[in-house]
């Protein structure tokens, strides 16, 4: 059975391509950073650069968008208070210095003013009031966010119980914490500080929407290139839905003077042979590869490696799936499951095996450990196959059954389905009587399935918003947006509310520790499966290709093309 396990794998190598993906589970093919300098480039070389992703854009409204390739697009065309550098540190975006800080009744109010030259792409002016109605819009039960909680997170007043059903102050979006003092003032009080506050503000649901232009378009807003419009270093000039987009300069953009790139093109492609194909012949100036082809390029100066702060999973929904609520079902899925196998010989790329959620190498705690550094081989570290069979056993012996059948949602991505097919084998070849049948979508209906429970077992990528364990652990609060599989522990909503409201870091730090812990060890909640790298080979002539590791995936503010 051993054998015939890897001859599948070693076949299967033959025909990945990539998938990426990060908040919300899908994504782009960003990573990796080759450039460097400043300037506005090279005046003999054409500023056009030619990128593709993986996926086609879902959405274009910031207060609806949940995945990578949307954000990713956002940061290039809108533009918050804040926006990410080059070292992921929030430098001032359309906000025009450092807000004004007053202590009032036990509350923070920053006063932010906005740039005189801030505008949209019509040549109107970006005001406080269009971040008014951009949150409002976000946290209002009828067009609610699945970010709203974002709000809360970043310590801004009511932003918790205005989407608490029961809670007096629910649907009452009046109440926010912040106000539009007069057309370029913003104040915002927050309840209690959160270290990364700033960083909460450059990610796309605080964004502003051009209030009259969103309110003229109606339920056409953001649906195409120019039924939007932008406050960000580039435009959408073209957006052909399934096929790709292009971005053009933003004359209107308030620091346009250090915007190199004059258009950027961008293709939808699915498997890596094409996308390699497009680089090789000068189509793109960017590739991700999978193990089929990193010895192909890994001894070029374009190519290189990263190890993300993202990671892969798989949902089991114990909301809607009898045996998935069995905790011993759920262990052996757990246990089967070859890490090994999948990052060295089906990925390839940098990325690691995980027994964790966590990802290492993110950020660090109080005492300036990683927060790896707890629990640092991951959960049931010492556990395999055999303790699998074990618990399935008892599982099915509880379930008072021999078979159990599960359906595993992926995407129909090269890679996501391949690696559905390697876990399909995985789990088959190991616990006795378990069928998986294999449904692949397209990315758009992948996530309408999951959103709606619409599964068994699904797989689930997701990368931070902001830097600090929360942006992972609060995901599987009880009835949370992107929860998805009906897990609810008491426990663990009490950790993840508790370290919410602590402002002693090292309290802090031990509860979401042990939130993880009951996440991993004591419920068994989701099946983590690596950490991604990536593997990169991008054009000399890229310049100041700047990769974040939270938040969207990069910034082509900066990028120039020089020496072409």
């Amino acid at each position: 059975m051993k054998k015939s396990r890897w001859t599948l794998v070693l076949s299967l190598v033959l025909v990945l391509s990539v998938f990426l993906s990060a908040c919300g589970g899908g994504g782009s093919n960003n990573g990796g950073n080759n450039g460097g300098g400043e300037g506005n480039g090279d005046s003999a070389s054409e500023q056009i650069m030619n990128l593709y992703a993986t996926a086609e854009i879902p959405s274009m409204d910031t207060t609806q968008a949940t995945d990578s390739t949307s954000f990713n697009a956002m940061n290039q065309v809108f533009e918050g208070l804040y926006r990410l550098d080059e070292n992921n540190e929030p430098t001032l975006g359309v906000a025009a210095e450092e807000p004004k800080e007053e202590e009032k009744d036990g509350e923070t109010v920053y006063t932010f003013t906005i740039r005189d030259d801030a505008k949209w792409s019509d040549g109107s002016a970006v005001t406080a009031e269009d971040f008014i109605y951009a949150w409002h819009k976000a946290l209002n039960p009828e067009t609610i966010s699945p970010y709203a909680s974002m709000f809360g997170t970043a310590g801004i007043k009511n932003g918790n119980a205005i989407i608490t059903e029961g809670d007096p102050l629910y649907g009452k979006v009046e109440e926010l914490g912040a106000k539009a003092v007069d057309e370029k003032t913003l104040e915002v009080t927050v309840e209690n500080k959160v270290p990364y506050f700033k960083s909460l503000l450059t990610f796309a649901t605080f964004y502003p929407q051009p209030k009259a232009f969103a309110e003229e378009q109606g339920e056409e807003f953001a649906l195409e290139a120019d039924t939007m419009l932008y406050n960000g270093p580039f435009v959408f000039s073209e957006w052909n839905h399934g096929e790709g987009w292009n971005y053009k300069k933003n004359p209107e953009y308030w620091d346009a003077e250090v915007v190199n790139l004059e258009e950027i093109t961008v293709k939808v492609v699915k498997d890596t042979a094409t996308s390699v194909n497009l680089y090789e012949t000068g189509k793109v100036d960017r590739a991700t590869l999978d193990a089929d082809f990193v010895d192909q390029f890994k001894d070029g100066e374009d190519f290189s490696t990263i190890l993300e702060p993202t990671m892969f999973f798989l949902r089991l929904n114990q909301g809607e799936n009898e045996a998935l609520a069995n905790k011993d079902i759920r262990k052996a899925l757990f246990l089967a499951y070859d890490r090994e196998g999948l990052v060295n010989v089906l990925l390839n790329n940098g990325s690691v095996a995980a027994k964790y959620f966590v990802p290492k190498d993110f950020v660090k705690g109080p005492d300036g450990a990683d927060f790896r550094e707890f629990a640092k081989d991951g959960f049931f570290a010492d556990q395999g196959e055999a303790e699998a069979k074990e618990a399935w056993e008892a599982g099915l012996e509880a379930l008072g059954t021999d078979s159990v059948d599960f359906e595993f949602l992926t995407t129909d991505t090269e890679l996501s389905s391949t690696i559905a097919e390697y876990a399909k084998e995985q789990f088959e070849s190991k616990l006795d009587g378990l069928t998986i049948t294999i449904n692949k979508q397209p990315w758009k209906q992948f996530l309408k399935l999951e959103d709606a429970g619409d599964f068994d077992i699904s797989t689930g990528g997701w990368g931070p918003d902001y830097p600090d364990p929360m942006t992972f652990l609060y995901m599987f609060e009880t009835d949370g947006a992107y929860n998805r599989m009906g897990y609810s522990s008491e426990k663990y909503d009490q950790l993840v509310s508790d370290a919410k409201k602590e402002t002693d870091e090292a309290k802090r730090w031990e509860m979401m520790q042990e939130a993880e812990k009951v996440l991993m060890e004591e419920d068994i909640a989701i099946v983590p499966t690596y950490q991604r790298g990536l593997a990169i080979i991008q054009q000399p002539y890229v310049k100041n290709y700047y990769v974040h590791t939270f938040g969207a995936d990069a910034s082509y503010k900066w990028v120039k093309i020089e020496g072409k």
